[in-house]
């Protein structure tokens, strides 16, 4: 899949649609909200919106970010793998 990474986003179009997103603005000084998730209902149970957090994490810690999460799949997944922070 090819992901478009932007400064506080990451996402999947195809044919001028969207497939899949994820959001994280810079919320705090230094601090990063995962906010929102996407996953097309024809992509769901592909690992994709788990991906998407994954990219979104090692972005923002690149960028010497903090992350924090208020989208509730975003937070499920962090305290499923707490290496990645």
């Amino acid at each position: 899949m090819n992901y478009t990474h932007t400064a506080n986003r990451i996402f999947v179009e195809q044919d001028g649609q969207l497939l899949a997103e994820i959001t994280f603005p810079l919320t705090a000084d230094n601090e990063y909200t995962i906010d929102h998730t996407f996953v097309d209902d024809r992509l769901r149970g592909q690992g994709i919106a788990g991906e998407l957090v994954r990219l979104a994490v090692e972005q923002i810690k690149n960028q010497g970010g903090h992350v924090r999460a208020t989208c509730t799949y975003a937070q499920a997944w962090l305290q499923r793998h707490p290496e990645a922070l």
